[in-house]
């Protein structure tokens, strides 16, 4: 078997999977992508809202530092309840789509 000849079952292969034979890895695959790019997502959310409480607490009652610092917070909270909220939905969705 020639290199050529390798290559053409590997591309076969990938298609009859993505044409419907195997969508089951497919999804599985989506999925993994989708809640690992969630993940990462959280965890600056998360950062955001420790860099925002770190800017609020070191403001030392400077109004325009404590704005700063609220408004990072409040960003990083609503991108967590964002991921929470897209996580939430993609499970349900590929939940009811079988995989």
């Amino acid at each position: 078997m020639n290199l050529l000849d390798i290559f053409a079952t590997s591309i076969k292969d990938q298609v009859q999977g993505v044409a419907g034979n195997d969508t089951g890895a497919l999804k599985g695959d989506i999925s993994n992508g989708i809640n690992g790019a969630l993940i990462i997502i959280g965890v600056v959310a998360v950062i955001f809202i420790i860099v925002g409480g770190v800017n609020y607490m070191t403001s030392q009652g400077d109004p325009s530092k404590v704005t700063k610092g609220k408004k990072i917070m409040i960003t990083g909270i609503v991108g967590l309840i964002i991921c929470v909220i897209a996580f939430a939905i993609v499970n349900f969705v590929l939940k009811a789509l079988g995989a």
